[in-house]
């Protein structure tokens, strides 16, 4: 009787200049009756500083029970060693001049750009997937949610599998605004996989470049309860509560650069009114005020940077907008 394995595969994602090829390692774990059951794929740290993921995939690892897995998982922690390595968002400018973001060129290129080749290599396992999760962390100060694209039913349910008490529905395509076509976000690896029928995700779990254990625990729950959800581990998926509204890419942004100070008592999570302060952006040297940001709209205020030294277009707040029931 078979109950279940785990191997290692070390893969060649491109080639760096000198020569040297840059690897990275892909867990397979089979149930089991492999063949019985549906391939779920998940990936972690395609942003290096987002790490989270990858220490949830760590723990996943060790909590996964293999003699009650049906079908097969298929996990790559580090999905970008370049910018993990540097600690990083996109790939600095010498690797990747024209595509320095590695989530906005999915399913990629064989013959592109490096990222797009990066990329090429990651989809030849998730684009045979029946599901994807897309593991990401957010700045310090944000309520954990799942996206997933708008009119999708299948990604919404499994992102309402994976567990965050907020879900956001991100328009797409020609539902989308012109900012989401302007940040080439028809290449995230969440659009292209729904392009191509496959059930996709991306988990923000809050917080970057340090390991904190409610993310990870939030992170590890979610995927054994998506495993769940699949049919691929027997039990039920947890009834919660949960709070569905759609992505706001406009988000609050800073006018003018200076100093940010975020309005003491707001904390993210809360419900907040339209035209509710969330801080003032001010000049340091001559303390005048530039900007008293406001909400422009009413919903769920989710992330409010802590960071206060701000130049004019940086991100201050972001505010989901709630589905009506």
């Amino acid at each position: 009787m078979s109950f279940g394995s785990h191997a290692t595969e070390e893969v060649s994602l491109a080639r760096l200049p000198s020569g040297i090829e840059l690897t990275t390692t892909i867990h397979t774990y089979r149930g089991r009756n492999p063949d019985d059951g549906p391939t779920l794929y998940v990936q972690a740290a395609q942003h290096g500083r987002e790490i989270n993921g990858t220490e949830v995939l760590r723990r996943f690892h060790d909590e996964l029970p293999l003699d009650s897995l049906t079908g097969t998982v298929v996990a790559v922690p580090v999905a970008n060693p370049l910018t993990f390595d540097r600690v990083t968002y996109t790939t600095p400018e010498a690797f990747d001049s024209v595509n320095p973001n590695m989530n906005r060129i999915w399913p990629g290129d064989e013959d592109g750009t490096l990222h797009q080749r990066m990329a090429d290599r990651l989809w030849s396992y998730a684009g045979r997937a029946d599901a994807i999760v897309d593991l990401h962390t957010g700045s310090p100060d944000m309520l954990a949610h799942v996206v997933f694209r708008e009119g999708d039913d299948r990604s919404r349910a499994l992102a309402e599998a994976f567990g965050t008490d907020l879900l956001l529905a991100e328009p797409a395509d020609d539902d989308a605004t012109d900012e989401w076509h302007r940040r080439d976000f028809a290449g995230k690896l969440r659009v292209a996989a729904s392009e191509e029928g496959i059930p996709s995700i991306t988990p923000e779990l809050a917080h970057n470049k340090q390991i904190v254990e409610e993310a990870v625990e939030d992170g590890v729950d979610g995927l054994l309860d998506v495993l769940r959800f699949l049919e691929m581990l027997p039990g039920d998926v947890l009834d919660r509560e949960q709070t569905n509204a759609r992505n706001h890419l406009g988000q609050v942004t800073a006018d003018d650069s200076g100093l940010f100070r975020p309005t003491p008592s707001l904390e993210v999570g809360v419900w907040v009114e339209e035209g509710t302060e969330l801080g003032t952006v001010y000049d340091p040297a001559t303390y005048e005020t530039r900007q008293v940001a406001l909400a422009d709209r009413a919903g769920v205020l989710y992330a409010l940077t802590r960071e206060a030294t701000v130049n004019a277009g940086d991100q201050l707040a972001s505010i989901a907008l709630v589905e009506s029931e």
